[in-house]
């Protein structure tokens, strides 16, 4: 499904290049929970936002579902990512001005769903991750659990093949962790692929494979 080879990645900035990647080979097959484990630094966001098409690489080559991404145009990257992906960040990223429900609409609406099956497909996932009665609450009406659970239902409402996920668990207390890491490994129980980025080995053990980086290297 993924398959990275000697993937690279630097930036250049007033004459000064920073190696972020290093040849990295990488492959990922469907439905794998697979851990990328690494300090701050060591280049695993970045890998995550390339694996995502939110970023590129400056060298070597990836392919989804054998497809070489960098032959696509931006928008047709904008659509495969919408259709592959849902993403899960620390900070949830969620719109201030829309409550509960719309936002978890947003990715249906971009998809072409319309408004009535937006909203039903919402509320069935909010039902699912215990939000029934918070669904017309703004995030700032939220906790720090909740918000990342609504954060969750609006990543999977697409159907996505793969969830990312960047520390989803960094802004929360051990509780809400445990509730978030369990709904990741449900959703891959239910074959939906998982890749996790962290500094945790305590959150390795939800995963079915662990890929330590170190310095822009895998090792």
């Amino acid at each position: 499904m993924i398959c990275v080879k000697e993937l690279s990645k630097t930036y250049y900035g007033k004459g000064v290049e920073t190696q972020v990647l290093k040849k990295l080979n990488l492959r990922i097959e469907q439905g794998e929970f697979v851990c990328i484990l690494g300090k701050s630094g060591c280049g695993k966001t970045t890998l995550l936002n390339i694996l995502g098409l939110l970023d590129n690489a400056t060298g070597g080559s990836y392919e989804l579902d054998g497809i070489d991404v960098a032959g696509l145009s931006r928008s047709n990257l904008a659509k495969l990512r919408n259709k592959k992906f849902g993403f899960i960040f620390q900070e949830y990223h969620l719109i201030p001005e829309l409550n509960v429900v719309e936002n978890v609409c947003v990715p249906l609406g971009y998809a072409g769903i319309g408004k009535k099956e937006r909203e039903k497909v919402s509320l069935k996932l909010l039902e699912d991750l215990d939000l029934t009665e918070k669904v017309k609450k703004y995030p700032s009406q939220l906790s720090g659990g909740e918000k990342q659970r609504v954060a969750i239902a609006r990543a999977i409402a697409n159907n996505p093949a793969v969830i990312l996920a960047d520390e989803p668990t960094g802004s929360l207390d051990q509780k809400n962790g445990a509730i978030v890491m369990q709904t990741l490994r449900r959703l891959h129980e239910q074959g939906v692929a998982v890749i996790m980025v962290t500094h945790d080995i305590v959150l390795s053990k939800y995963s079915t494979r662990i890929i330590e980086m170190e310095d822009g290297k895998i090792i």
